[in-house]
């Protein structure tokens, strides 16, 4: 399945990129960010939430097939 990676904020900075297009068989959110962790050292010492297609989700959540990933980084309300 393809899966398109949006970072926002410091995650941007974090990989140097906004966006990516993702192959990969289905897996948890946990699964999906040891992958981007090992592409991109630098998100292991961020702290932030995943949204799948616009919905927060908890990183035991599978992801079975296309979607939008976006990497969400803590924001204050006002």
């Amino acid at each position: 399945m393809q899966l398109t990676i949006k970072y926002f904020g410091m995650l941007a900075e974090a990989t140097a990129i906004t966006e990516e297009q993702l192959h990969t068989e289905s897996c948890s959110v946990s699964q999906l960010l040891e992958k981007l962790q090992h592409q991109y050292p630098k998100l292991s010492d961020k702290d932030f939430k995943v949204a799948i297609n616009q919905q927060l989700v908890n990183h035991n959540h599978i992801i079975t097939t296309e979607a939008e990933v976006a990497l969400l980084p803590p924001f204050a309300g006002g």
